[in-house]
């Protein structure tokens, strides 16, 4: 089997991960800490490209690793426009919309930028993998009771396209041919339903949405949230409103009455049909949650995430969920072969690397 060097770049708040992988198997590992005055002298995220790209440098010159034997270099993916998931080539345009902040400014934007910058110096390929901004959802996920706040996809991709993939060579299936539900317990919690090898709904936990978690909100009353937020403010009545009274299908089609709907539907209203059908599928995911997504064809609940690591929480989770499908666990995050791996899919032709 031919062998191929690949570097991973994860770049966080505060530091910057890198490894370097031959095939899958990991040959070096550091953690680049960057202090609060470091990082303070730059104005946005994306001024930080060349400090963390030197420091990349120098930690992989010491560790006598040459950027020139290199297969490819794979960052983390950004706030990029929605994508469906896969390993994307880094293209002029990603780099600039990462550089813009096209969805907003974080540290993971720096991860395509700075390896598309290391990768052409020594003309190989530079890939990012299903970043936070993967859209693999119906249509019918989209809609969420007010026209002006459609559901948007933003969750653990990386990760849970990665267990999803692991779990199923387990099972000795492929993960194309696999239903999970997939629950990614770390900082936020996530949960996605894989269908076939795309999520077609998750929670967006960035926006307030699933559970709760150690350091996220998750989903809360919005009528209590509303009062906190504006307290005697008489926009509170105006809003309240839409939440009760002008939300829901009359907002989306002007009649509240489900028998005219269904007489739109019947006289070839796609719309109302879209509305009509949002509304049975919210009614049945809140009584069977994700499962219901997929029908109850479920081929396993799949625990991941640093709080995995938890025996007693991975029990209490099994004990109320098992009559949907068996729990299997997979802990902690493994980020860095997940990169490696979407670019390894790509070099050994399993796979073409996708267009942004």
């Amino acid at each position: 089997m031919e062998k191929y060097r690949i570097l991973t770049i994860n770049p966080g708040s505060t530091s910057t991960k890198i490894a370097v992988f031959e095939n899958e198997e990991l040959i070096y590992e550091k953690t680049l800490r960057h202090s609060s005055e470091e990082i303070g002298k730059y104005e946005k995220i994306s001024d930080q490209f060349q400090f963390r790209k030197g420091v990349i440098e120098e930690a992989l010159k010491e560790a006598n690793l040459k950027v020139q034997d290199l297969s490819a270099i794979v960052g983390r993916g950004g706030l990029l426009k929605p994508i469906v998931g896969g390993t994307y080539k880094v293209s002029d345009s990603m780099v600039e919309d990462l550089k813009i902040g096209v969805l907003g400014q974080h540290a993971s934007n720096l991860g395509g930028i700075i390896a598309r910058q290391m990768a052409d110096e020594v003309s190989i390929p530079s890939f990012i993998v299903d970043p936070v901004v993967v859209d693999e959802m119906d249509d019918v996920a989209r809609i969420s009771g007010v026209p002006e706040i459609p559901r948007i996809s933003i969750f653990h991709a990386l990760n849970q396209k990665a267990i999803g993939r692991r779990a199923a060579k387990d099972m000795n299936k492929k993960y194309e041919d696999c239903n999970f539900l997939i629950v990614h317990m770390g900082g936020g919690v996530t949960v996605g339903a894989h269908k076939k090898g795309k999520v077609i709904d998750n929670t967006n936990g960035l926006d307030g949405e699933g559970p709760f978690s150690p350091e996220r909100s998750g989903g809360l009353p919005v009528g209590g949230l509303m009062r906190l937020c504006y307290g005697d403010d008489l926009t509170k009545e105006e809003i309240g409103k839409r939440i009760k009274g002008n939300g829901g299908v009359v907002a989306y089609l002007g009649t509240n009455d489900i028998r005219e709907v269904e007489e739109m539907i019947n006289n070839g209203d796609k719309k109302a049909e879209l509305i009509y059908d949002a509304m049975v599928y919210q009614i049945c995911k809140e009584i069977g949650a994700y499962a219901t997504v997929l029908k109850g064809d479920v081929d396993a609940i799949i625990l991941t995430g640093g709080i995995a690591y938890s025996s007693s929480i991975r029990e209490k989770i099994e004990d109320k969920v098992k009559f949907i499908a068996p729990v299997k666990a997979y802990p902690g995050e493994d980020e860095m072969i997940a990169l490696a791996q979407g670019g390894l899919r790509v070099l050994r032709g399993e796979e073409e690397a996708l267009v942004y």
